[in-house]
């Protein structure tokens, strides 16, 4: 085969592997086996092992790539990575709607709900529609420069340009020039834990007391090969970017369009009253969810409004 047609198939190949990728480990519908899909990984790092120059840094073969890291950098993160206000009961939540109603300009406004996912905050920084940049968040202001280990997870995509045509017009192309961070939680389900606290206690070592401390661990080891062998999560909930999104509940559909993870539980609540309801709904099915959960995120849906309230 010659470059140009090796160029051809790699070409086809990465988007091939990046589609079923996406089915694979965001929509969890997978339309070939996966024995095809690692027969078509193999036939893309065969090619690119033979034409080493048509390699690039978003190609599927590179998730675990590069040596082993002494230490991981510090880097400050564009805008703060502000922690939540906690509430225990419907009347703090009622008092701090009462206290929203005396700063908003409007006296009528709707919520978003999400699952509080008990992981560990990253920060994602794609330039021109490829990943850069991946950081823990930190203090909120600096965090640490992990993207060597964010690569290795699997539903972290790391080019949004084979999903470009599944983006509409008008909502969301022009995600594909400059700059946007996507904002989410790493971290590993109950049966992951479970599966490798059984390892760890057959070879004698440590046994983690919790999945976020074993998330939380993992992207702090500085051997990406040991990172990808705990087959780590992402669950993508805000992005920023110049000129973004009215509401924060379309930013989780244009996550979800890029190619990553939503909770697909959140939804929309016109009322405090809906919230409670849905609180209630997840706390009796809480124990049934394959992930650790830490009660439910309320904010206001419009963005506007929230930048306003501070």
């Amino acid at each position: 085969m010659n470059k140009s047609d090796a160029q051809q198939r790699i070409e086809k190949l990465r988007a091939l592997v990046s589609k079923y990728r996406y089915q694979h480990h965001v929509l969890d519908k997978l339309e070939i086996s996966e024995g095809a899909l690692d027969a078509l990984k193999h036939e893309l790092k065969k090619l690119e092992d033979e034409f080493p120059e048509l390699v690039t840094p978003d190609s599927p073969t590179q998730r675990v790539a590069g040596k082993a890291l002494s230490k991981f950098k510090k880097v400050a993160h564009v805008s703060p990575m502000l922690s939540l206000e906690d509430a225990f009961s419907e009347s703090e939540m009622e008092e701090w709607e009462t206290r929203l109603k005396k700063q908003l300009p409007v006296r009528h406004f709707e919520y978003f709900v999400e699952l509080k996912l008990d992981g560990l905050a990253l920060s994602l920084i794609y330039k021109d529609g490829i990943l850069v940049r991946g950081a823990t968040r930190g203090d909120g202001k600096v965090g640490e420069d992990i993207t060597i280990n964010i690569r290795t997870i699997e539903s972290i995509p790391l080019s949004l340009e084979p999903l470009r045509h599944s983006m509409s017009n008008g909502h969301g192309m022009s995600l594909f020039s400059g700059e946007i961070e996507i904002r989410g939680e790493a971290l590993i389900s109950k049966n992951g834990l479970e599966t490798i606290n059984r390892a760890q206690k057959k070879n004698g070592e440590k046994i983690y007391a919790n999945a976020r401390n074993l998330a939380a661990g993992s992207l702090r080891q500085l051997d990406p090969r040991i990172v990808a062998e705990r087959k780590l999560e992402f669950f993508a909930y805000d992005m920023i970017i110049k000129n973004g999104h009215a509401r924060h509940s379309e930013e989780h559909e244009v996550l979800h369009k890029l190619g990553f993870k939503t909770d697909p539980y959140a939804r929309v609540c016109k009322t405090l009253i809906d919230v409670f309801a849905f609180h209630k709904k997840i706390t009796d099915a809480r124990e049934k969810f394959p992930y650790e959960i830490d009660g439910i995120v309320v904010s206001l849906n419009d963005n506007e409004l929230f930048a306003h309230a501070g």
